[in-house]
């Protein structure tokens, strides 16, 4: 079970991260392949902070 909730909050934060990440690429006017590599970069960032946020509101205590 606890598999499964890691793997759906990777494609959740992945998934909004990518949204965002998009929606910044084409709000500043880019396209093609730089709005594509702005687009990775910005969501693997927001990806991250979305990790690190939900690890900080819902700690997972170790299995013994």
């Amino acid at each position: 079970m606890r598999l499964a909730f890691f793997i759906l909050a990777i494609i959740f934060c992945g998934a909004i991260g990518a949204s965002i990440g998009w929606t910044i690429a084409g709000a500043i006017g880019l396209t093609g392949t730089p709005m594509a590599l702005v687009a990775a970069f910005v969501g693997m960032v927001v990806a991250t902070l979305l990790w690190i946020a939900g690890a900080a509101l819902f700690p997972v205590k170790p299995d013994r």
